[in-house]
């Protein structure tokens, strides 16, 4: 997204490469070979080794520049200057142990040696050994205190091990020996505001910003320290700063946008968030933006009147339409969710999505004609897109147009026959239709296309549990089933329910009674349930578990009824 934090000088410092500035850029191939390169018979000297290893790193031939650098060490064996670049060019490959074993090489000899103890630190701190790394800058920092850049790395370290006060103790040494070091007031800010400490963290932030003013860290610290005080009316300046130094910052933009709306300033809300929709056309991380701040974070009013406004500056934008769609079908406000949808171009990477939401709108609404109808208009519009199709034939299936919803599915299987999607759909409405033999037909398809289709597996070993017939191996496609989807309550009770047909009511029970629990509602599993309990003659249970059946059963309930009736009558 573009948030840019940082304009000059960045603060969270990637201190690990800083052995490597000046160095020439390696090019990152394959992993470097021990073969050696053809050579002429020029004089092999230190000298020319290392010439040579220079031109090739600046032809991008990095595995032909460790060759040369370790001829050019075997002419100068104590050379720590040679050795710090063999070790660059093998971090250029990533490898990290090789890079540590020529540093370590060096400090045998020169224990000491500032440059290789950063470069040993920087490795280890990669490899996530931290307390080699921290004993490697304590050791710099003794040695040489002048090494700015250790203290943050250290106290960077300390701080994400929780030991607020050694990371403290570091930074306030680093600002006394260097006072303009704006990153040891930044930190010193940071530990602060996690410590409570208000009024401290505010000095810090803003000695960092008059150290440095291009930076916005500081004061996007300061921002969330005046939001968990509640010292609001601090932050629209803050915003304000932002934006006079960096016009192109999103998030200060619809920040300011959204304080100046709740402030009934609406001219100067309008100016803004439509000037950032204007932007988006061109720079779409800014919508990306509004989701991740405020619609993943819940706060949905904030969302929609920024999107709003944002939508006067690009009134056309599929992307603003899709996302505000969203927001209103969140906020229960589903005419205007369906509204914005329509307006989703179908050119857009959204319009697919906005078609489906606007079909499972109208069924929330209980409109399914009106679904049927818009769907129908698009099957025709694209008649080469099975998607639309299974979403049709779905609504078909609910109406109980079993014919036309088999009809739509055909159509889709003939224009992409390897959707197992479709076939499986269609497999459901033939078993609805009372087709058994079709429905057999369509699940094998669907688990021939998906060997590893749960849904598919478990609904062609229930179909063969249903028919009594089949029952062996309709107990291994359960079982399969079960492989993929464990604790899925549906496919527990087809098991369940084969062992009931086997006649192993005992392990019927077991399985039935776990599938009640991971689905405690389901008319057909308590019934199931019911009906084992009475095979081992728990009759006081099954009473109450086809009670429990009948007040989630929605229809066919007289043999139900029947059952309770002859039990109680006992």
């Amino acid at each position: 997204m573009r948030v840019v934090l940082i304009k000059k000088t960045s603060i969270y410092l990637i201190m690990f490469i800083l052995f490597c500035s000046g160095c020439a850029a390696t090019k990152k191939t394959a992993q470097p070979t021990d073969i050696k390169p053809v050579v002429s018979t020029r004089p092999e000297s230190r000298y020319y080794n290392f010439t040579e290893a220079q031109l090739q790193r600046k032809k991008g031939n990095s595995d032909k520049a460790i060759y040369y650098l370790r001829e050019a060490i075997k002419s100068d064996p104590d050379s720590s200057y040679l050795k710090r670049e063999l070790a660059i060019l093998y971090l250029g490959y990533k490898d990290h142990q090789k890079a540590l074993s020529v540093i370590e090489s060096i400090l045998e000899k020169e224990p000491d040696n500032i440059k290789a103890l950063i470069m040993y630190g920087g490795i280890k701190q990669n490899l996530k050994d931290f307390n080699s790394a921290k004993d490697a800058y304590e050791k710099i920092i003794g040695a040489d205190p002048e090494q700015r850049k250790i203290y943050l790395l250290l106290g960077g370290l300390y701080m994400e091990e929780g030991d607020m006060y050694r990371a403290m103790e570091l930074y306030e040494k680093l600002v006394e020996k260097f006072p303009d070091s704006y990153a040891g007031h930044f930190y010193i800010g940071k530990i602060h505001a996690k410590q409570g400490n208000v009024a401290d963290a505010e000095r810090e932030f803003l000695k960092t910003s008059e150290l440095e003013p291009a930076l916005e860290e500081p004061r996007l610290e300061l921002i969330k320290l005046y939001e968990k005080t509640g010292d609001a009316k601090k932050i629209p300046q803050i915003y304000r700063d932002i934006l006079e130094r960096n016009p192109e910052n999103s998030q200060a933009a619809m920040e300011l946008g959204y304080y100046y709306n709740k402030k009934g300033m609406k001219k100067d809300s309008a100016k803004l968030l439509k000037d950032l929709g204007a932007r988006s056309i061109s720079d779409p991380d800014i919508i990306l933006e509004v989701s991740e701040r405020y619609i993943d974070k819940k706060k949905y009013n904030a969302a929609s009147i920024i999107l709003e406004g944002m939508l006067k500056g690009a009134p056309d934008s599929s992307d603003l339409h899709y996302v505000i769609g969203i927001v209103y079908d969140i906020k229960k406000d589903k005419d205007a969710a369906i509204v914005s949808f329509k307006k989703v171009a179908p050119d857009s990477r959204f319009y697919q999505n906005s078609v489906i939401h606007i079909a499972f709108l109208y069924q929330e609404q209980k409109k399914i004609g009106e679904a049927i109808n818009f769907l129908k208009k698009i099957v025709k519009n694209f008649p080469d897109n099975p998607e639309y199709m299974l979403y049709l034939g779905t609504f078909y299936e609910e109406t109980e147009e079993f014919e036309k919803a088999i009809q739509l599915f055909k159509q889709g299987i003939e224009i992409d026959p390897d959707d197992a999607k479709l076939h499986f759909r269609l497999g459901v409405v033939y078993d609805k239709w009372s087709n058994k033999k079709a429905c057999i037909e369509a699940m094998k398809t669907v688990i021939k296309l998906e060997p590893k289709n749960a849904n598919a597996l478990n609904y062609l070993g229930y179909t063969y549990v249903e028919l009594g017939e089949n029952l062996d191996e309709a107990e291994q496609l359960i079982k399969e089933a079960l492989k993929y989807k464990p604790d899925d309550g549906y496919i527990t009770d087809s098991l369940g329910w084969v062992y009931f047909k086997k006649g192993y009511f005992r392990k019927a029970v077991k399985l039935l009674e776990k599938a009640a629990g991971l689905v405690p509602d389901d008319p057909i599993i308590l019934e199931h349930l019911g009906d084992a309990y009475m095979k081992i003659n728990e009759k006081k249970n099954a009473i109450k578990l086809y009670k429990r059946s009948l007040r989630h059963k929605k229809n066919d309930k007289t043999i139900l009824e029947k059952k309770i009736h002859e039990l109680i009558g006992e």
